[in-house]
């Protein structure tokens, strides 16, 4: 079994109607269980949330607001997802974090914004998925000072180094490897998932974003994530049973799945 542990499965670059075909695709694929990341359009992310994991029995959720929509989080905001958070199968806080590639929002309102769901999920005692994006060493001192390793959490798509990697690794985080690992230019990338440990790693598509090899150039759905599991055993020398056994351990743990 797979567990995709990022998949965004009700963007809007899906219709409604695709929605079951997709999750069925998953299953025959032997995907699962999904982490779906309300997060990512809006505060409107967050909102469909329940209505996913209601729908899809294999589906937990994490809740939060996407970097690049840091400007919209207000106390409001952040009592709606207090509220969504308590929600059983609501398993994470995120994805939140910072961006400085596309700065969307100010830098300010990002940094405020992660420091607020940080402690959100230091109050609910739920892990938080984490999106970094040319923020390495500013994001890592936020989480040091608002005492994240507390809950701990991911790395989702893991771009850093097999150094930063490290990092991530010893303030309780876990690293996560998307479709990326399979692209022929990602030298960084795989020598980070050859080095780092199996037992400290998930696997994800980061649905319908950076498909693997060999369907690069499409749209992403869950049932990819055995690619990326293909890659991460062919460049650790594992079986792919192994990949998957460990990164479903891995997850279930994290996540407290069942």
């Amino acid at each position: 079994m797979f567990i995709d542990t990022h998949a965004h499965i009700d963007f809007s670059t899906y219709s409604p109607e695709e929605i079951e075909p997709m999750m069925r695709r998953a299953r025959e694929a032997g995907v699962g269980r999904i982490v779906h990341i309300a997060s990512g359009e809006g505060t409107a992310s967050m909102e469909g949330a329940l209505k996913v994991v209601e729908r899809f029995s294999e589906v937990v959720a994490a809740i939060g607001v996407h970097p690049h929509d840091a400007k919209l989080v207000d106390d409001a905001v952040l009592a709606r997802a207090r509220e969504l958070a308590a929600h059983p199968k609501v398993a994470a806080i995120g994805e939140v974090g910072l961006d400085f590639h596309y700065n969307h929002s100010t830098r300010e309102e990002q940094f405020s914004a992660l420091r607020r769901f940080v402690a959100l999920a230091r109050e609910v005692k739920k892990p938080l998925v984490i999106h970094d994006r040319d923020s390495h060493d500013e994001l890592l001192q936020v989480l040091k000072e608002e005492g994240a390793r507390e809950v701990g959490g991911v790395f989702h798509c893991f771009s850093g180094d097999y150094a930063f990697g490290k990092r991530v690794l010893d303030e309780n985080f876990l690293v996560s490897f998307t479709g990326i690992v399979t692209f022929k230019k990602a030298e960084v990338t795989q020598d980070a998932a050859r080095r780092l440990p199996l037992d400290r790693m998930l696997i994800e598509t980061d649905s319908p974003f950076l498909t693997p090899v060999p369907h690069r150039g499409k749209r992403n759905e869950p049932a990819y994530v055995a690619f990326v599991a293909e890659k991460i055993a062919e460049l650790k020398g594992l079986e792919v049973a192994e990949v998957a056994a460990q990164t479903t351990e891995n997850a279930k743990r994290l996540f407290r799945l069942e």
